[in-house]
C-alpha cells in the first residue's frame, strides 16, 4: 500500500482569460519509508500540489488517496480528522503561536484531539526531547533561533505520530548549515518504515537527502529523478 496515490490532479484559479493553471494533470505515488522531494522553481505549483495532497486545498480535478482512502470524497469533518491524525504539516514560516510557550505550541494538536492537559504536555515534552529542545520547553518562540523554531514546528507535526509528514520549504528561512542539519535530522530520526516524508524545496543544497525527486515546472510534473538518499 502506498502512502499517497495522486492521479490526474489539476487546480486552477480564476476563469476565462484570468485563469491560472497552478497544477496540470499531475500523477505520482509516495511510499512509506521514503523521503520524497518536490522540486522546481518558485511559482511552479509545488506548494499548491502539496496543499492538495495534504487535504488543505481541494483540486478541480483528480483524486488523492492516502493509505487507499480517497480523501476528497470524505465529509468535511472526516477530512479534518484525517489532517489531524494522519498528516503532519510543517509550514514555511513555522506558524508558532507567540503567546504560547514552546511546549504548549507542540501540545496544540493533542489538545485538539481532546487529550487531557497533563498528558498533552507530557507527550509534547517527549516530542521536544526527540528534536533536542526539551531544555527550551518553557520559552516563547520569540526567544528561539530560526533553526530551533523549525525544530519546534517539526515536534508539533510529529507529536501525534502521523503517517505522512509534509514540510514546505523547510530551509527557506535558515542558513545553509542549519538547513542541512534540519533535513539530516528529519531523515535520520523522523523517517521510518511506517512514515512517508514529503519536502517541497528549491534548495539544491539538501538534494542529497532525497530518496526520490519529483520535478515540477509550470504546474506540470516534467521529470522524476532518482535521489541520492538511499543507502
Amino acid at each position: 500500500m502506498n502512502a499517497i496515490e495522486a492521479r490526474d490532479l489539476s487546480k486552477w484559479f480564476g476563469e476565462g482569460e484570468t485563469r491560472t493553471n497552478a497544477v496540470q494533470k499531475v500523477a505520482f505515488d509516495a511510499h512509506f519509508q521514503e523521503m520524497l522531494f518536490i522540486v522546481g522553481p518558485s511559482g511552479s505549483g509545488k506548494t499548491t500540489l502539496l496543499s492538495i495532497i495534504s487535504g488543505i486545498l481541494r483540486p478541480n480535478q483528480g483524486t488523492v488517496k492516502i493509505k487507499d482512502q480517497d480523501i476528497w470524497s470524505l465529509s468535511a469533518d472526516k477530512l479534518a480528522d484525517m489532517r489531524l491524525n494522519t498528516v503532519g504539516f510543517v509550514f514555511q514560516d513555522f506558524h508558532l503561536f507567540p503567546r504560547l510557550t514552546t511546549v504548549e505550541n507542540v501540545a496544540v494538536p493533542l489538545i485538539l484531539k481532546r487529550r487531557k492537559w497533563d498528558e498533552a504536555i507530557k507527550e509534547a515534552l517527549q516530542a521536544l526531547e526527540k528534536v533536542g529542545l526539551a531544555q527550551r520547553a518553557g520559552l516563547s518562540p520569540q526567544k528561539l533561533s530560526g533553526g530551533e523554531q523549525q525544530r519546534v514546528a517539526i515536534a508539533r507535526a510529529i507529536v501525534s505520530q502521523p503517517d505522512i509528514l509534509v514540510l514546505d520549504e523547510p530551509t527557506a528561512s535558515l542558513d545553509g548549515d542549519t538547513g542541512r542539519k534540519i533535513v539530516e535530522f528529519v531523515k535520520r530520526d523522523v523517517l521510518n518504515e511506517k512514515r512517508c516524508i514529503i519536502i517541497v524545496t528549491h534548495d539544491d543544497r539538501i538534494s542529497e537527502f532525497a530518496d526520490r525527486m519529483v520535478k515540477m515546472e509550470d504546474g506540470k510534473l516534467i521529470e522524476i529523478e532518482k535521489g541520492q538518499g538511499h543507502a
